[in-house]
């Protein structure tokens, strides 16, 4: 086994065990915490599938985003550390068979998809590409997306200026 290979089952056990904490914690605090490490376990599995730019909108996007802001959401509302989280069993089963199916399409997949593989020195970066891309052939629609995006937060912020007047 090669080190690639480890350094891999190291990521995936690490995403696993923490998304297991995640769901199976009855803290909200022990259930962010275990979402944060699946979040850096994602964005190992990701580095080392040579999607930089992935890995490190997951790292900018989701760790210091999203989760600093549920961590700040859960820890300024009151009496946090008295919530404890309950799990019903109400549907099992129809989740059981929901999963189950789930699992025999995803399974179906990945067996009958003839999976392009590269040899370990063609990777290339994915930034580079993506950025020669958005800034080419991309350009008028990421524009476009940009000012609606714009639009969008001038109009949000324009309606929380006005329900305080």
């Amino acid at each position: 086994m090669e080190l690639f290979d480890i350094v891999f089952y190291a990521f995936a056990a690490l995403t696993i065990a923490s998304a297991s904490v995640m769901v199976f914690s009855r803290n909200v605090i022990y259930s962010a915490v275990g979402l944060l490490f699946t979040f850096f376990g994602v964005a190992g599995i990701y580095v080392l599938l040579a999607a930089d730019f992935l890995a490190v909108v997951q790292v900018l996007i989701y760790v210091g985003g999203i989760l600093v802001l549920l961590l700040f959401g859960v820890m300024l509302s009151q009496r946090v550390t008295s919530v404890e989280l309950r799990t019903g069993t109400l549907q099992f089963l129809p989740a059981l068979l929901v999963v189950g199916g789930v699992l025999v399409i995803l399974l179906r997949m990945v067996y009958k998809t003839p999976w392009n593989t590269l040899e370990p020195g063609e990777f290339s970066p994915t930034s580079e590409s993506i950025g020669t891309l958005l800034m080419t052939d991309f350009l008028i629609p990421f524009e476009i997306a940009s000012v609606l995006l714009l639009a969008a937060l001038i109009g949000a912020a324009f309606i929380a200026r006005k329900e305080r007047a």
